[in-house]
C-alpha cells in the first residue's frame, strides 16, 4: 500500500507539474507579446531591484519570478503603481518556468540575487546552482548572455564558483563590473556581498 501511496503521488506532482508549465507558457505569450529576447530574474522578491532596474533600461523587456505568493502581488501592485510597462512577474519555479519557454525566446541578462544557500550539506542538493540548471539557462541564452549571482553565504559563492567553472557552457568574467546598483529589500538586512559574473559562450 505504501508503494502504490508513493507511485500516486508522484503522479499527482507531474500532473501538478505540466499543468503549471501549460500555464506559464500562456502567461509567457501574454507578457512577452514580440519580445523574443529578455532579462530574467530568479528569486525577484519584492520586485525593488527588478522594477528600478526596468526603469533604468527601458529597451529591455525584464521578466521576474518568485515562489512566494505575497511576493508576486507586491511586485504586481509595484509594476501598476510605478506605470512600469517593460517589466512582467509570474509566480513560478524556476525548472517549470525554462520548461515552458518557447525555443524563440532567450535571455540576454540573468540575475541571481540572495539565493537561499542551504546551508545544510544535506541541503545542498536544493540550491538552485546546480549543473542541470546552468545548463538550462545556458540552453534558453544568447551567446554572450551574461549572468550575474550575488549571495552574502560564503559558502554559496565558492559552491557557485566551482559550479560555473566546470560548465562547459559558462566562462567566468573575473573583471567584470556589476551593470546595476539599488538597495534591495534583502540588501537592508544582508549587507555582506561576493558577486559573479559568467558570460554563455557554447
Amino acid at each position: 500500500m505504501e508503494g502504490k501511496t508513493k507511485v500516486m503521488g508522484k503522479a499527482w506532482a507531474e500532473s501538478l507539474r505540466l499543468e503549471n508549465i501549460a500555464s506559464h507558457r500562456q502567461t509567457l505569450q501574454i507578457l512577452l507579446g514580440e519580445n523574443k529576447a529578455c532579462t530574467f530574474e530568479i528569486g525577484c522578491g519584492h520586485g525593488h531591484w527588478l522594477a528600478a532596474y526596468a526603469q533604468k533600461h527601458p529597451e529591455e523587456f525584464c521578466l521576474g519570478i518568485d515562489l512566494i505568493t505575497d511576493r508576486i502581488e507586491k511586485c504586481q501592485r509595484k509594476k501598476t503603481k510605478q506605470k512600469i510597462t517593460n517589466i512582467g512577474f509570474i509566480k513560478a519555479e524556476a525548472s517549470e518556468l525554462m520548461d515552458a519557454l518557447s525555443s524563440e525566446i532567450t535571455f540576454t541578462k540573468i540575475f541571481i540575487l540572495y539565493p537561499d544557500p542551504w546551508p545544510k550539506k544535506r541541503h545542498h542538493k536544493n540550491r538552485f546552482i546546480q549543473t542541470e540548471n546552468l545548463t538550462r539557462l545556458a540552453n534558453h541564452s544568447a551567446i554572450g548572455a551574461k549572468l550575474h549571482f550575488r549571495t552574502d553565504d560564503e559558502n554559496y559563492f565558492e559552491w557557485t564558483l566551482a559550479e560555473l567553472k566546470k560548465h562547459p557552457q559558462w566562462r567566468i568574467l573575473n573583471e567584470a563590473v556589476w551593470p546595476f546598483e539599488t538597495e534591495t529589500f534583502f540588501e537592508k538586512i544582508l549587507k555582506a556581498k561576493r558577486d559573479i559574473v559568467a558570460e554563455k559562450i557554447l
